[in-house]
């Protein structure tokens, strides 16, 4: 019989599950969304139990529509949104509380704390990463501090602590019944309590924070044999695949040599550039990350320029401006006036993420007179996911001495030809769509299929790559000068927005 590859996509908005043949083509794709939960300004959660319902009823879906059933799966991945952190009840299965979603800031007091002694990079050599409400460790350090009993748990080993990939492995290889506890390279190295020498949780990082060792995963690679999954209606299938989702589009985009680089353009967008077997140390605001592990090879690094507001800001007209009734309208919308009107928006509604890692920053629309319309508002929203982009190939290219030639592209806002267009002409570089667009769950296939030797290697994977289309820089230089100079200045009426109170500026001085 012949076998296929399904790939658990877990999101920041929605769950899907696809089926992939041997070329990389979609047999079978279900999707579903899950609730956004604001609690207050600036924080962010999921209902975990709704997320674990919600996989599994795509994952039914799916199998269904293709009249598949686990016994045609070789194999079965899972990528994930990173940072979002829980931690649960080894012994109920139920979430101590919800998940915090990684872009919530409601840890920004703890940051200024840590900042006090060593500053925004006291962690960044051994970890990669600065101090930022972004990560997962202090965001597992607040629900230790604020939510009664976990930190005895979690001491006693009886609460565990994960990102979504943990917590779906868990559950899919038996939960409280001998479920497995592990989470791979990729994603424990986005938690801040990872030696990205070692790929192993680091004792001191773990004290520094207040993190007891025993409510911790087992760290393994990307690619390898995890687990059985015991649950309908994959029951029987082998759980060989995790990659945090950003390095999932990275292998998806068979970018395995040094140099190669992806931009993934979704609720955030996020430039990874493979850097080989040794990390890179960034000077110009990015992160050093895990780019993947397959098997025993060595682990691969990358640099990583994570931005946290593109997809989300379109979200944010239709639902809370009502400018549109469906995300694909922006498009049209952008496309009745000729130009952005010399309106911008920095749409910094967490801070800005890299190259800035400003916590304080707020969102901003400049540029606004009576000529202004709702048209120049949308257009000026979609230019600011480029403009943004761009920020990130300047830092890249600073840290790898590496000119990018070509950016390779993914994720929803890649259908978007205008936005496309005007990314090639802010970078003055083309910019190209793959044939196939689902990269993130494709890498997560390709994890697990090299994992049961579905496929032979990189090289087969490199093979199933092809180009859809391609966009060319086409603007005058000193347009886009003019762009880039209203861009920095819309920029700096967003940074330091927030006024910190007296005395956690007087810890972080």
């Amino acid at each position: 019989m012949t076998q296929f590859v399904g790939a658990i996509d877990q999101g920041t908005t929605s769950s899907r599950f696809i089926v992939f043949d041997r070329q990389g083509a979609i047999l079978a794709v279900a999707q579903k969304e899950h609730r956004q939960i604001y609690p207050r300004p600036g924080w962010v959660e999921h209902d975990p139990l709704e997320i674990l319902a919600n996989t599994q009823e795509v994952i039914g879906a799916a199998l269904a529509r293709a009249n598949l059933t686990a016994s045609d799966l070789a194999g079965v991945g899972i990528t994930n949104q990173r940072e979002t952190t829980l931690l649960w009840d080894r012994e109920t299965g139920r979430p101590l509380y919800n998940a915090l979603v990684w872009m919530d800031t409601r840890t920004d007091e703890l940051v200024q704390h840590y900042l006090r002694d060593g500053g925004q990079d006291r962690f960044r050599d051994k970890t990669g990463l600065p101090l930022a409400t972004y990560f997962s460790a202090l965001k597992l350090r607040w629900i230790l501090d604020n939510v009664d009993g976990a930190r005895a748990l979690a001491e006693a080993g009886r609460a565990l602590f994960g990102t979504i990939d943990s917590w779906l492995a868990w559950n899919l290889t038996g939960g409280p019944d001998g479920g497995v506890h592990l989470t791979d390279v990729t994603n424990a190295s986005r938690t801040m309590l990872m030696d990205l020498a070692t790929c192993r949780w680091d004792d001191e990082l773990l004290a520094t924070f207040g993190i007891p060792h025993a409510c911790l995963p087992r760290i393994v690679a990307s690619s390898g044999a995890h687990g059985t999954i015991r649950t309908p209606p994959l029951d029987g299938a082998r759980l060989a695949g995790i990659l945090g989702d950003q390095q999932a589009a990275l292998a998806g985009q068979a970018c395995f040599a040094p140099g190669e680089a992806k931009n993934t353009y979704g609720t955030g967008s996020f430039l990874l550039m493979n850097t080989g077997t040794e990390p890179v140390r960034s000077q110009a605001g990015l992160l050093t990350t895990l780019a993947y592990q397959f098997g025993d090879e060595p682990p691969r690094y990358a640099l990583e320029g994570a931005i946290a507001i593109t997809g989300a800001l379109v979200q944010w007209l239709r639902d809370n401006l009502g400018l549109f009734d469906s995300a694909p309208e922006i498009e049209a919308l952008a496309r009745s006036v000729p130009d952005n009107g010399d309106v911008y928006v920095v749409p910094a509604f967490s801070g800005l993420y890299a190259p800035y890692w400003d916590d304080s920053a707020r969102g901003v629309i400049a540029g606004l007179t009576r000529f202004s319309n709702r048209g120049h508002i949308a257009r000026a929203a979609l230019e600011s996911t480029a403009y943004q982009v761009c920020d990130v190939v300047a830092a890249m290219e600073a840290d790898s001495g590496i000119r990018l030639a070509t950016l390779k592209t993914d994720g929803g806002m890649v259908a978007n030809e205008l936005l496309m267009q005007f990314q090639a002409d802010m970078l003055g570089a083309p910019v190209v769509r793959p044939r196939i667009t689902e990269t993130t769950a494709l890498g997560a296939a390709y994890a697990a299929g090299l994992a049961v030797g579905y496929w032979s290697g990189t090289q087969e994977l490199r093979d199933n790559w092809g180009v859809d289309a391609t966009w060319r820089p086409t603007m005058p230089a000193d347009l886009r000068a003019h762009h880039q100079r209203s861009w920095k200045k819309a920029i700096g009426k967003s940074l330091g927005w927030i006024d910190r109170p007296q005395a956690a500026a007087d810890d972080a001085a």
